[in-house]
């Protein structure tokens, strides 16, 4: 029996890409209990609040709410408890090296599943001032009035 293809997504945090301009991305797994897993296998996930840190040469992921399992007992985790994230420790050493330059945060991009992990992407992110934010909000409606020309245009 095979390990399923393809990554299946559980959580995405769009108010990263809206906040800030992610620089780089990183690969990293979760340290999780087993009801947690079942809970993140029926989508129940938020990472909107969340942020990352890196304490003693370890990475945690604060704010990360995974509901408690519906058919869950006393095994069930507090939902909003600190979970820790698996990289290697020369990645750690890379992103606390690039961290140390003013204006740098690493966030959580997005929760998914890999075959049966459940892994998390992790960004390197410089926050944006409102006059960025306003370029791309300007930029999305360029694109999508230019969409809809297209689409009135197509169909005579």
């Amino acid at each position: 029996m095979g390990k399923a293809t393809g990554n299946r997504i559980i959580a995405n945090n769009k108010k990263a890409y809206h906040d800030y301009f992610i620089e780089d991305k990183y690969e990293a797994g979760v340290s999780l209990a087993g009801t947690e897993v079942k809970s993140l296998r029926m989508g129940k996930c938020s990472i909107k609040e969340s942020f990352v840190r890196i304490e003693r040469g370890e990475v945690f992921i604060y704010g990360m709410h995974i509901s408690p399992y519906e058919k869950g007992n006393i095994f069930n985790k507090d939902p909003l408890r600190v979970k820790k994230l698996l990289l290697h420790r020369e990645e750690i050493r890379k992103v606390e090296r690039k961290l140390a330059e003013k204006g740098l945060t690493l966030v959580p991009l997005q929760v998914y599943f890999k075959g049966s992990l459940v892994k998390v992407e992790i960004g390197i992110a410089r926050g944006k001032k409102l006059y960025d934010k306003r370029q791309d909000i300007a930029k999305k409606d360029q694109k999508r009035e230019a969409q809809r020309e297209f689409k009135v245009k197509g169909q005579w």
